[in-house]
């Protein structure tokens, strides 16, 4: 059967999606049991916030658990070795020079599910992440903003830094 429905992901991202899940289930699930226990020892269920906020709380972290499971059923995790020095791909840091608007960034290309904008972590899947997949230092890629077509020269591109 073909591999289809899957997400990409770095090492690093499908990792988080593991601890996340260890922490919801380990951790989240008792604490929430230990809230539910003591709210329920104040009596009367029917007018007691407390037993209403623990039980909203564990709805969101068994629907959480179940997202989290899902992602890593449908992960795939990119290959190190697949990459080819020097060209854009999942897990590059791109540092680019914008002509448009005549400044530096940099940006780590991500699957669509590790995107941090305040990181500028971007999705490969993004406008500049479509722009920029697949190019090399020296290279002048276009991509179509809100603004209009903006322009990138592709300064570096080197393997994203593990934390």
């Amino acid at each position: 059967m073909a591999e289809t429905n899957f997400t990409l992901y770095t090492k690093e991202g499908y990792q988080q999606l593991v601890d996340e899940l260890a922490y919801l289930k380990d951790v989240r699930v008792p604490e929430i049991k230990v809230q539910l226990a003591e709210a329920r020892s104040h009596g009367d269920l029917s007018e007691n916030s407390e037993y209403d906020e623990a039980r909203d709380a564990q709805a969101k972290c068994y629907a959480r658990i179940a997202e989290v499971e899902e992602l890593i059923k449908h992960a795939k995790i990119i290959d190190e070795a697949d990459f080819k020095a020097g060209v854009v791909s999942i897990g590059s840091l791109v540092k680019v020079y914008d002509k448009t608007f005549e400044e530096e960034c940099e940006y780590t290309i991500v699957g669509s599910n590790e995107v941090n904008a305040f990181l500028n972590m971007i999705t490969d899947h993004s406008p500049i992440g479509q722009a920029l997949m697949g190019a090399k230092a020296g290279e002048i890629v276009k991509y179509t903003a809100p603004c209009g077509e903006v322009e990138l020269e592709v300064l570096s591109v080197e393997r994203a830094k593990k934390n």
